[in-house]
């Protein structure tokens, strides 16, 4: 089996298990509307996810915990209502990706500016918390937000169009953070317009800032 079909059967095998897991787990979700999201979000920006509380996201919502306590609206529900948002959110933007054509290189350049709009429609969240990713996406089911861009260091490996080194593993999980955490600082802190900090951003982790061709001068040394 080719290995660009054997990965992406595991990231779709993948996916399916996650949805599956939240249907046959939780079918019945009580529904959370944007004004507790956005308390969620304001929470967790303030106390971080140990300081997380029912009672708290409550009080920053306006309304009595009972309340919430009668809609079933727990802080699991919550914290799932967000986490799982980003994660079907992700999974959907990378399936094109991952099904469509290009060497490595492109495949990993558009997985990367697809982070980047991934990252400015949760840009609230991010910018609460930098642990979202590392959230399970389902009651037993762990994250697993760098198997696409693994798949494009693989191919980008095979076909010539990249030098991933050793460890494929390890630069995804370098380009990954280096792009979103960036980005996230340059959008949220700095300002920078979407499209710009997108593009500087991952021109940097593609390309470095210094040409391969470019030789290095060494130093001439000193006589004595």
């Amino acid at each position: 089996m080719p290995l660009r079909l054997a990965l992406l059967l595991a990231f779709v095998q993948h996916s399916c298990c996650m949805d599956e897991s939240v249907t046959v787990q939780e079918p019945k979700r009580p529904a959370v509307d944007e004004e507790l999201h956005r308390a969620t979000i304001s929470v967790l920006r303030e106390r971080g996810w140990d300081g997380l509380t029912l009672e708290r996201v409550a009080e920053a919502s306006g309304r009595a915990r009972s309340t919430l306590w009668r809609r079933e609206l727990t802080l699991e529900v919550l914290v799932s209502a967000l986490i799982g948002e980003l994660a079907a959110d992700f999974r959907e933007t990378m399936y094109p990706i991952l099904t469509g054509g290009g060497t490595g290189r492109d495949r990993l350049e558009r997985g990367l500016g697809a982070l980047c709009e991934l990252l400015d429609r949760h840009l609230p969240l991010m910018l609460a918390t930098d642990e979202a990713f590392h959230q399970e996406t389902a009651p037993g089911q762990p994250p697993d937000y760098l198997h696409p861009f693994i798949q494009f260091l693989r191919e980008g490996a095979a076909d010539g169009s990249l030098t991933p080194g050793a460890d494929v593993v390890e630069a995804a999980d370098v380009a990954f953070n280096a792009v979103a955490w960036t980005y996230v600082h340059l959008r949220g802190r700095h300002g920078w317009a979407a499209e710009k900090a997108a593009a500087c951003v991952t021109g940097v982790v593609l390309n470095g800032l210094v040409s391969p061709s470019q030789a290095v001068p060494k130093r001439r040394k000193e006589r004595s």
